[in-house]
């Protein structure tokens, strides 16, 4: 049984037998699977006897609920084994050319879910604000523009760049560059990731162009 996310691509997805069976319980903006019946699946499949692969996108304690879901597994007596990913909070700025922390710019990274439920603590982004280094926002596409406000309102300076990273490492991967004023205006489509401070406006893999001069 393979229980994968939403995110998971198709070519990753073509890797597992192909006797496998595949549930999507995949989180999409409005929709999808709660996760307590995530929790209850995983548990009754393990219970049936079947090999279980729950497959995520990054890593899976990474506000991917992994964490959750292999506490319910251990509550009930059942062990699983966790490989560690490699979260979008890093990969996806890396293959914008964005380094989260870099010499001069960034002595440190904040990694922030974008996204509360109803009845969590909300974030304080005027203390982000006053941190310092780079803040890397996840599932805050939606939000974009009240989390700009409340940076700017902390003490972040309007024009501290800011980039959005859509559909990371893929061949539909975009990126847009702007001011953390105009963040709320911007043209970004999730999932993407947002990236705000001095490394936002860095792209290392860029290739400069060189002018050549000839003497006649």
């Amino acid at each position: 049984m393979v229980v994968h996310d939403a995110l998971v691509s198709d070519a990753v997805l073509a890797l597992a037998s192909p006797t496998a069976e595949r549930i999507d319980v995949g989180k999409r903006p409005g929709r999808g699977t709660a996760q307590d019946l995530i929790n209850l699946l995983l548990v009754r499949l393990a219970r049936e006897g079947r090999r279980v692969v729950r497959l995520k996108g990054g890593d899976p304690f990474v506000f991917g609920r992994g964490g959750e879901e292999a506490q319910a597994l251990a509550e009930q007596g059942i062990a699983c084994e966790i490989v560690p990913g490699i979260s979008s909070a890093v990969a996806a700025p890396a293959a914008a050319g964005i380094p989260v922390t870099h010499r001069g710019l960034a002595a440190s990274f904040t990694v922030v879910t974008g996204h509360r439920q109803h009845g969590e603590t909300p974030i304080d982004w005027h203390a982000l604000a006053r941190v310092g280094g780079s803040v890397v926002v996840l599932m805050g596409v939606a939000q974009r523009g009240e989390i700009a406000a409340a940076l700017i309102e902390g003490g972040l300076s309007a024009d501290t760049p800011a980039a959005a990273v859509h559909r990371a490492t893929t061949g539909e991967q975009t990126v847009v560059r702007c001011r953390l004023d105009e963040l709320a205006d911007a043209l970004v489509e999730s999932p993407a990731v947002l990236v705000i401070g001095a490394v936002a406006a860095l792209d290392v893999t860029a290739i400069a162009t060189v002018a050549v001069t000839t003497r006649g």
